[in-house]
């Protein structure tokens, strides 16, 4: 396990090009391993995880090409996944594993979908259900209760029947892995969303030639499609930005320059969340390529300052991924910050609910943990500590983030788990921070 250690910052100053969105990188990578023909993918994501969607592609017949421009090329297998030799290795990526379940289960042949330590705990409840409702045949570890399923899961697949789903949790993989299942289903598959989630399977699959309708928060797919080969950039990843906006709120003269980013209106929330806490953004470009939209934005912090805020309900479903390192610079702020309705993020790769308070209070702030989020409130002064990643790269970020403006060094324990979404992270961390 390695240690990165950060030191305080004055302010931060410069500008980024990101690595491509690891939601869209995910998304474009099982779809181009389905799809008939060659599709040529710019800007994939450098994290671990969507590389482990383009493995377990190549174990189900797709050959994938890294050229040395960063070019990534998958030809697909036209629709026929054939039965892998071993064990499909998710890695640490449950938007693999989920999603992939939907893609596969309606192939004619049994996989078992497996990961790291960490993917073995989290729950596969949620899409084992209505793929089994659809007609296939899945077999969780640990039971099949919500609480108990979980992988190794193991699929024994074949013809599926169209559904109409209703979403219990709000959740974009859940989604994603009925509509992948409904694209090759028999009959049209429905599917009613309480609370809208990002759209980026939607555009990914129209991308690449699939018709589906939504009407209000229910979509529409017909079963039997079939999916042609694309060229396509990837937009710079939003929540990998999130570090870096959360960044720049810390110091009144900072300025951050973030080129050709992801700007999906379903994910804008978070650039809501940063103007809310006293963020300005400023938007130069905006460009359209296969439904994302792609920008270049300029955050300043307005005169006054650095505000609290409220996340609860679906407010707290669109930015979960982003919550930790909001909660992490959440003692600097002037009102302090409550998180409600976030019970989704115990069981992340980690409990991240619980690593969050463990670690603001190794930096000396006062806090109330809830079961379903955090009481953070403001204008207090964090010192250097020892910090607990818990292996997750989430964590390990947003505390180096929250080390900016510390007394005294840092030191973040597991490091190296950034990789897992973001490897350039320190890198670009150092970049900016001026010191």
């Amino acid at each position: 396990m390695s240690t990165q250690t950060v030191r305080p910052a004055r302010t931060l100053q410069g500008s980024l090009t990101l690595p491509g969105d690891k939601s869209i990188s995910h998304r474009y990578a099982l779809l181009a391993g389905l799809a008939e023909g060659t599709t040529r993918l710019s800007n994939f994501s450098t994290g671990a995880d969507p590389h482990s969607s383009l493995a377990c592609m190549e174990a189900l017949g797709a050959t994938v090409v890294k050229k040395e421009d960063k070019t990534i090329e998958v030809t697909g297998t036209a629709g026929a996944f054939r039965q892998p030799e071993h064990s499909l290795d998710c890695g640490n990526s449950g938007s693999t594993m989920r999603m992939l379940a939907g893609l596969v289960a309606p192939h004619p042949h049994t996989f078992t979908l497996i990961g790291d330590e960490s993917l073995t705990l989290r729950p596969m409840e949620r899409i084992r259900k209505p793929l089994s409702q659809m007609g296939a045949e899945i077999h969780l570890t640990g039971g099949d209760g919500a609480v108990g399923g979980h992988a190794p899961m193991t699929i024994i697949g074949g013809p599926l029947t169209a559904i109409d789903f209703d979403t219990p949790i709000p959740s974009a993989q859940v989604k994603t892995a009925v509509l992948f299942a409904g694209l090759q289903a028999e009959g049209t598959t429905s599917l009613n969303e309480s609370v809208r989630t990002r759209d980026h399977s939607e555009q990914a699959l129209q991308a690449f030639g699939a018709t589906l309708r939504r009407e209000g928060n229910k979509l529409s797919i017909p079963g039997g499609q079939k999916l042609k080969a694309i060229g396509a950039t990837v937009p710079g990843d939003l929540s990998s930005a999130a570090f870096f906006l959360c960044a720049a709120l810390l110091f009144p003269d900072s300025n951050l320059i973030l080129d050709s980013i992801g700007m999906n209106p379903t994910r804008a929330a978070l650039l809501d969340v940063v103007t809310g806490l006293g963020g300005k953004i400023k938007v130069l470009n905006v460009e359209e390529h296969h439904g994302e939209l792609i920008g270049t934005i300029q955050v300043n912090t307005v005169p006054g300052g650095f505000k609290g805020i409220e996340i609860a309900g679906a407010l707290s479903a669109q930015v979960i991924d982003e919550i930790p390192v909001i909660a992490a610079i959440a003692p600097y702020t002037r009102d302090g910050i409550r998180i409600r309705d976030a019970r989704e993020l115990r069981i992340k790769e980690s409990d991240r609910i619980a690593l969050v308070a463990k670690n603001l209070k190794a930096m000396g702030a006062e806090l109330t943990e809830q079961e379903d989020g955090l009481t953070i409130p403001g204008n207090q002064q964090l010192h250097g500590a020892q910090i607990d990643s818990g292996s997750d790269h989430r964590i390990a970020m947003a505390f180096s983030i929250a080390a900016l403006r510390a007394i005294g060094d840092t030191e973040i324990q597991g490091a190296e788990s950034a990789a897992i979404s973001f490897p350039e992270f320190f890198t670009f961390l150092d970049l900016l921070a001026q010191r």
